[in-house]
């Protein structure tokens, strides 16, 4: 056999090898996503009861309230990661001053239902945390990968684009202390 056909069968074979690693990269980080997505529908399905909850109490605090369901609602009409990471760090920063006001009312504090309201968010919350985390090293090695040289060759070729990090944002970053 001519070492010309051989150089070139290993470079194919490299090539496809390469286009795989890039498919099932990409599949996890899908995925991870998809975690996350789920992750935070169950937070989102979780806020009317606790907006309803807080309604009840604080009466005069309705600006919180709705600044609480618009963030919710903008993240369910996000199309893309990107849209959804930032509608996630708006409702994070809402869910944050919905809290404080409900400092304010200690019968709210002592309610069963919004006791066991907050114990769901913050167990769905730490779940958040880590399937963000997850996510975000799933990310890293697609990200590494497709900027690699050679393999950059096959990434650009077959136009795999690298994925946002979920990033912490300014408030969110701030320690918030939640008690009831």
């Amino acid at each position: 056999m001519n070492m010309g056909i051989i150089i070139i069968i290993l470079i194919v074979m490299w090539g496809v090898l390469t286009y795989n690693k890039f498919i099932i990269l990409r599949g996890r980080v899908d995925n991870s996503w998809a975690q996350i997505d789920v992750q935070l529908k169950r937070r989102f399905n979780l806020i009317p009861n606790l907006v309803s909850s807080v309604k009840g109490y604080a009466k005069h605090e309705k600006k919180t309230l709705e600044e609480v369901t618009t963030s919710r609602t903008k993240y369910l009409s996000a199309k893309t990661p990107e849209e959804k990471l930032g509608a996630n760090s708006e409702l994070t920063s809402a869910l944050s001053r919905l809290f404080a006001v409900a400092e304010n009312y200690p019968d709210l504090k002592a309610s069963t239902n919004f006791l066991d309201l907050q114990k769901q968010l913050k167990d769905t919350e730490d779940k958040i945390s880590f399937s963000r985390q997850f996510y975000n090293d799933t990310a890293m090695k697609y990200n590494i990968g497709i900027i690699k040289i050679p393999a950059s060759i096959i990434a650009n070729l077959f136009g795999f684009k690298g994925r946002p990090y979920f990033k912490v944002e300014g408030e969110e970053r701030e320690n918030i202390e939640v008690k009831f």
